[in-house]
């Protein structure tokens, strides 16, 4: 009888998964939910035919054997992969899969929401009330931001990048600008009346609010920084639901300490769990925990895509999220 592959999950799935994943693979799952060291990775990488890590996980060149390296995949719990070192993984002949597709709408509500609650100082009001420091409603009381009719800039017009954009313009009125590297010309944006712009710096100036919706690493690591930051109107505000290294965070703190924005509002971190103790203390930035796609149904169908690419692999078929 043929052996199972041998599986790592590094973090819990929904169960409806892990109980298909188990069915399948000889899988090892971490009932405790306790991240997994650099250490663990290293014999995860002599133990394990796949890994399968998630977006919290940090894959650095180090980590991975230069010898007795049994994993042939990284079947990657999330559509962004930043941080896996794919050359690393490439040299030493092991496949990388994603999921992507299945968390854009989820991910774009989370970034609608994030909008309209540092708009609208929300969080400010809900701490004040369950503080019982409300003392009833006045005229002047935690006045903020209007949402209708304002601009909205887009940095990155992909799947996520659009759907926020369709919520903000049909939704409530708003004028979209964008930039994306590559020309965006379709029945989508031109529905939406949505230009685009030649640079990123024409789309901060010009915009009420701003939206990262662009990859992370390398190459968009710190894309906005104290430069860009400083070519935002003072009263604008700064979305991310994208990756945490898109943003300089320590630049964003100084932004924020010399007005130089309104406020931000915040799903991803550059260190995660860690979050700037200059960002904690502000009142008018509103952080949540990386929660873009933490719906039942999207979660579930991120943990099947991962499945899917799994399956496909072992059984000699091209995986169909494959990015290295």
């Amino acid at each position: 009888m043929q052996m199972k592959p041998r599986v790592i999950v590094t973090r819990r799935w929904p169960a409806k998964v892990e109980a298909l994943l188990a069915e399948r693979f000889d899988a090892v799952l971490n009932d405790d939910d306790v991240p997994l060291t650099p250490a663990d990775f290293a014999t995860a990488f002599r133990t394990y035919d796949a890994i399968l890590p998630t977006v919290s996980d940090r894959l650095p060149a180090s980590v991975f054997p230069s010898e007795d390296c049994r994993t042939r995949l990284l079947a990657n719990f999330g559509v962004g992969f930043s941080h896996i070192d794919v050359a690393a993984a490439r040299d030493r002949g092991i496949a990388v899969t994603n999921t992507p597709g299945v968390l854009t709408d989820c991910t774009a509500d989370i970034a609608m929401s994030l909008l309209l609650l540092v708009a609208r100082r929300v969080g400010e009001g809900e701490r004040q009330l369950r503080a019982g420091a409300w003392k009833g409603w006045c005229p002047t009381h935690l006045i903020g931001t209007r949402v209708s009719g304002k601009k909205l800039g887009i940095i990155g017009m992909g799947r996520i990048g659009k759907a926020m954009a369709s919520r903000a313009h049909f939704g409530f009125g708003m004028d979209v600008v964008f930039y994306n590297r590559s020309k965006v010309e379709d029945d989508e944006t031109r529905s939406m009346s949505a230009r685009q712009l030649p640079s990123i710096e024409a789309v901060l100036a010009e915009s009420d609010f701003v939206s990262l919706h662009c990859p992370g690493g390398a190459e968009n690591k710190h894309l906005i920084d104290e430069a860009r930051l400083s070519s935002m109107k003072p009263t604008a505000f700064l979305i991310n639901t994208a990756r945490g290294d898109v943003i300089d965070e320590t630049a964003l703190v100084h932004a924020l300490d010399r007005g130089t924005i309104a406020g931000a509002g915040l799903d991803v971190y550059a260190e995660e769990p860690a979050v700037p103790g200059g960002l904690l203390a502000r009142e008018n930035v509103v952080l949540l925990p990386h929660l873009g796609s933490a719906t039942t149904e999207t979660r579930e169908a991120m943990g099947m895509k991962a499945l899917e690419n799994l399956i496909a692999f072992f059984d000699g078929k091209p995986a169909p999220d494959r990015v290295v």
